[in-house]
């Protein structure tokens, strides 16, 4: 990432040759990430998974694999439990992010590896590419598009391995 200001928090998701206007994280971006930082990570990412909510959308067209989103998907942010920055099935004994949102925020959501191997306690958990609020407001460390964009993106994902890059303006 490219910035004026580490907390900046608008950027450019770059996918091949698309590119989307995104919003970082309320405190801007971070080389080193920690867990509830409101910061978004510096990086270039593997697409993991996606998620979709069925009740809200028809199945995205993706290469990456996707499943639906059930009611009792979380995601645990705890970063003393053993599930750090996983999927678990809620409810679950230690605080967790829960997938299935009333806001739509999550209606569609790409996983990405963030943290994942070596998986860092504390690390940051639950960065996601997700649907921005109105407004494109900042969100607590996730990268978050448009509605159509996220769709556009993972429509435009091929089975082959794939990373997003997410850049500052300058």
């Amino acid at each position: 990432m490219r910035s004026l200001s580490p907390r900046a928090t608008r950027g450019v998701l770059t996918y091949g040759n698309l590119s989307f206007p995104c919003v970082l994280g309320f405190n801007g971006r971070r080389v080193d990430k920690r867990e509830g930082d409101n910061a978004s990570p510096i990086g270039t990412f593997a697409l993991r998974s996606a998620r979709y909510r069925p009740d809200k959308l028809l199945r995205p067209r993706t290469g990456l694999t996707i499943r639906p989103t059930q009611r009792d998907d979380g995601w645990c942010d705890t970063p003393r439990d053993r599930n750090y920055n996983r999927p678990v099935r809620l409810p679950y004994p230690a605080r967790c992010e829960k997938l299935w949102r009333d806001d739509g925020l999550y209606d569609a959501m790409i996983i990405l590896d963030h943290n994942e191997r070596p998986r860092v306690h504390g690390g940051g958990s639950a960065v996601f590419i997700h649907i921005a609020r109105p407004g494109m407001t900042p969100t607590e460390g996730c990268i978050a598009l448009e509605r159509h964009h996220l769709l556009r993106l993972l429509e435009a994902i091929g089975s082959q391995p794939s990373v997003v890059q997410i850049v500052i303006p300058a």
